[in-house]
């Protein structure tokens, strides 16, 4: 993948996003990942054959997954350098999620903005796993500061990172092991083995990405706010938070975000009526409100942005 095909991919992303007619990768993923959920089940009856076949689901659909990308593209460019081209590019453009984060947030920020907090409730929903059904205004606003940092490092930053380094083909590998911990790498009783593989993996493939994200987004707010506070203390509570969150990755964004807006993030969720307590990340900052939605987006995007130009720079000189 060239330089400026990685940005016309980015560009693709930031104007069209993910439109729900068109056939997308990470779908088919899931359909697979939950056809074989429901039939591993019936064959795996004890807690290491469960393992194992996690094991193998977790090897094998991004090793597929990458080798079916790269088949793809190949055979496409035999057939036209062009076609090759907009393949690989209409690819990496499906691995990256910006606009499509964006969207959500706006489902939620504009109900907060009238004061329709059932509607905020519902719209957060959709990108958070924990209960909402009661959140008040502040966790509704705490709930999607956090998804938009994490969002950042494994919606945006990742793929970018594995596009400068693999292409399309190994960020579709990423996104089979993102979609694979997002669906069975729970740390529940149903999923404790046999998700157990899937979760580790995408431990390792965030660590590089989630510390390269917290950077950016503590840059990203130098660009949005020109202030100099704010990138000091986005700094000061990534490095004094960042190991507390339970996951060895998604608290570096989420201190970095915190310390940027001045805010707490972490406490208490409900999951399925389960209280569950994390640590709190900058915990001398106020409580999130919704007006941090919009000013998190706004790093969010300028951290969005450095990486562009990074991966491009990248691949420039690749």
């Amino acid at each position: 993948m060239t330089g400026g095909e990685l940005l016309i991919a980015s560009t693709l992303d930031a104007i069209c996003g993910d439109p729900r007619w068109l056939p997308h990768p990470v779908r088919v993923m899931g359909w697979c990942i939950a056809w074989l959920d429901h039939r591993v089940r019936a064959i795996c009856l004890n807690s290491t054959s469960l393992r194992f076949a996690g094991i193998c689901l977790a090897g094998g659909l991004p090793i597929m997954t990458y080798w079916i990308g790269a088949l793809v593209i190949e055979e496409a460019e035999r057939l036209a350098g062009w076609l090759g081209s907009i393949l690989s590019i209409g690819l990496a453009a499906t691995t990256l999620a910006a606009r499509d984060l964006w969207d959500h947030v706006r489902a939620v920020n504009g109900p907060l903005n009238v004061g329709d907090l059932p509607a905020a409730r519902r719209a957060v929903s959709m990108i958070v796993g924990r209960d909402t059904a009661q959140l008040s205004e502040s966790e509704v606003a705490r709930a999607t500061v956090e998804t938009v940092a994490e969002s950042a490092a494994d919606g945006v930053i990742a793929p970018l990172f594995y596009l400068a380094v693999g292409g399309a083909p190994l960020a579709l590998a990423y996104k089979a092991i993102n979609t694979l911990d997002s669906m069975i790498g729970h740390h529940d009783k149903r999923y404790a083995d046999f998700g157990w593989a899937s979760a580790r993996l995408d431990d390792l493939t965030n660590w590089i990405p989630a510390r390269m994200a917290a950077v950016l987004l503590i840059a990203g707010a130098g660009l949005t706010t020109g202030q100099l506070e704010q990138v000091r203390n986005g700094w000061r509570v990534f490095r004094r938070d960042r190991s507390k969150h339970p996951s060895p990755n998604s608290g570096r964004p989420e201190a970095a975000m915190a310390g940027i807006l001045g805010v707490k993030l972490g406490g208490t969720n409900f999951y399925d009526g389960i209280a569950q307590a994390r640590p709190i990340l900058g915990q001398e900052g106020r409580d999130a409100e919704p007006n941090d939605i919009l000013s998190a987006v706004k790093v969010m995007a300028a951290a969005s942005g450095l990486g562009v130009a990074i991966a491009v720079g990248f691949r420039c000189l690749a």
